[in-house]
């Protein structure tokens, strides 16, 4: 059986609106290709972002554009082969790249897959970082930086999965193909980690506050991109 090929890529943009753009896009592959590049968009990048990820309009001064670089060409060839593209939060990286003109396929968010392989809500976040450590993931990577976070990555994505072989007694593929399936469906989220209720269950909440959620569903619904997992969250737990 032909070996499934994995791109696991991380990128860092002007800000994290509609309008936004990626400036930073890295990425490593299952064919020995680690890639890490710097972009020009046509839009300054944004204080906040700058905060996060400390690239500044300096770094990025005379830096090519996303579109018909190398790292797009080859990016657009891998997407067209059926290579699968994995990102922590990979709606956000999706909708960057597909802004650009690249279409994506099939895709594992481990972020889905982390909030699935705990059913009963016991971790606290399921960021990248705080699963690094709570993981022991050892490697020296810097955090809100494309590259570091790949490397974060591809670590985090191999412990899953082995946790997923050894539980489900699965084989690689199979195992690949359970996290695809959950990565395409809207996953639930349990806890809330934020506001006045921050620590509590939805599911509590819904209960003695269900006013509350409603108000946080119309907020989530005002800018549904990349929320999709708290609107059905919270239309489950308020039974819409």
């Amino acid at each position: 059986m032909t070996e499934k090929k994995l791109i696991f890529l991380d990128t860092e943009t002007t800000g994290t609106d509609i309008e936004d753009k990626l400036i930073q896009v890295a990425y490593r592959t299952t064919d020995n290709v680690d890639v890490n590049e710097l972009f020009t968009p046509d839009l300054p990048i944004k204080i906040g972002a700058m905060a996060v990820h400390h690239i500044t309009e300096k770094m990025i001064s005379g830096k090519p554009a996303f579109v018909g670089s190398p790292v797009y060409l080859d990016l657009e060839k891998r997407f067209a082969a059926g290579e699968i593209f994995i990102a922590h939060n990979a709606k956000f990286d999706i909708n960057m790249l597909e802004k650009e003109g690249l279409k994506i396929g099939t895709f594992i968010d481990t972020l889905k897959v982390a909030r699935a392989l705990d059913p009963d809500s016991k971790i606290d976040s399921y960021a990248m970082q705080y699963l690094r450590y709570l993981l022991g993931i050892e490697i020296e990577a810097q955090a809100h930086d494309a590259w570091g976070d790949i490397l974060v990555l591809e670590q985090l994505f191999y412990r899953m999965l082995k946790k997923i072989m050894e539980s489900q007694d699965i084989s690689k593929d199979e195992a690949i193909d359970w996290m695809i399936e959950i990565s395409t469906k809207p996953s639930l989220i349990r806890s809330i980690n934020f506001g006045k209720h921050k620590g509590k269950k939805l599911e509590e909440i819904a209960k003695t506050d269900s006013g509350y959620l409603k108000w946080l569903l119309g907020q989530k619904e005002q800018e549904p991109e990349n929320e999709e997992d708290w609107i059905y969250s919270l239309k489950h737990f308020l039974h819409i």
